[in-house]
Order: structure tokens, then C-alpha cells, then sequence
């Protein structure tokens, strides 16, 4: 009796722990920027920063400062060029491309978004 209770818990205990856990994450949706959008530093890319807590390395002791009352001005013109993500050393080192190991990497639709912003002029 009690080999078959441990039986159908360490069985249920299973299923259970199974129907909770995902081999991958299910795929992204590529997020389409309209041409004519405005996509501002406040607005798209600075949650971008807090989501990761870049300011919790990037805090003034690490260039650039991403503390959200510096950012904008950390980036631009240091490390951002406006007009031209490929050539952006903000860009260039985004977690998830060419940054330092830190355990994150940025979403496509977060990369995407940030060279957008870039591209469009790196608006504040």
C-alpha cells in the first residue's frame, strides 16, 4: 500500500512539475517600427535600460553612466551617432552582442528598437 501512494505521488509530483517547465521560451514576435514613428530615448529605450538594470554596473563608476537622470546625456554624442547604429559603440555592445558576459541578453525586439531609435536620430 504505501509503495503504491509513494508511487502515484513521485508520479504526480511529475506530471505536475512537467506541466510547468518550458525547454525554450515560445519565439518572439518581430516587432514592426512603423516608418513614420517617432521612437524617443525616454519612451523606448530608457525601459530598456531599467527592465536590465544597466545602472546597477553603468552608475557613474562605469562608463557610460545609464542612471536614468544621465543616460541621454551619457549616450549622446559619446557613444551613440546619430543616424547610424552599426557605427554606435552603444550599439556595437548591447548585452547580447558584443558586451562583456553580464547573464542577460536583450531581446530581438529590444535590439531592434534600440538601433531604431539610433537610426532615427537618437531623440531624447
Amino acid at each position: 500500500m504505501k509503495k503504491n501512494a509513494l508511487l502515484i505521488l513521485a508520479v504526480s509530483l511529475l506530471l505536475f512539475s512537467n506541466s510547468c517547465y518550458y525547454d525554450s521560451l515560445p519565439p518572439e514576435d518581430d516587432i514592426e517600427i512603423p516608418p513614420d514613428a517617432t521612437i524617443s530615448f525616454e519612451e523606448a529605450v530608457l525601459p530598456i535600460i531599467a527592465k536590465y538594470n544597466c545602472a546597477g554596473c553603468h552608475d557613474g563608476s562605469l562608463d557610460p553612466d545609464l542612471r536614468a537622470a544621465n543616460a541621454y546625456d551619457a549616450l549622446v554624442p559619446d557613444y551613440v551617432v546619430s543616424g547610424n547604429a552599426a557605427a554606435s559603440v552603444f550599439f556595437q555592445r548591447l548585452p547580447g552582442k558584443n558586451h562583456p558576459p553580464v547573464g542577460i541578453s536583450l531581446s530581438n525586439n529590444e535590439i531592434t528598437t534600440i538601433e531604431e531609435w539610433i537610426n532615427r536620430g537618437a531623440l531624447e
